[in-house]
């Protein structure tokens, strides 16, 4: 948790690559922390990647929140598991 209160965290399994980081719930009045998720296929990086290419989901910002991103980025792992597999093939497919 305090490397996440300092920087996002990225890496990538399997095709997939993800992203961890703070941020704040805009529909929270008071503004509380909240755990972001971006998952997305190989081979570019969050910022080089196209949005309508990536997955988000929001988490509290604490250990349960982990536990339940992980769980989350697991089960995309398996519902999507031809994107990932896939993913290293389509170099070419996309247009920057």
């Amino acid at each position: 948790m305090e490397y996440l209160k300092k920087t996002e965290f990225t890496g990538c399994h399997q095709g997939m690559r993800y992203r961890l980081e703070q941020t704040t719930d805009p529909e929270d009045p008071e503004g509380g922390k909240k755990l972001l998720v971006t998952v997305w296929p190989e081979p570019f990086n969050f910022l080089k990647t196209p949005e309508e290419k990536k997955q988000r989901a929001m988490f509290s910002f604490d250990e349960d929140g982990v536990v339940d991103a992980v769980g989350w980025m697991n089960d995309r792992l398996f519902e999507n598991k031809k994107l990932w597999d896939e993913a290293p093939s389509r170099w070419d497919t996309y247009q920057m």
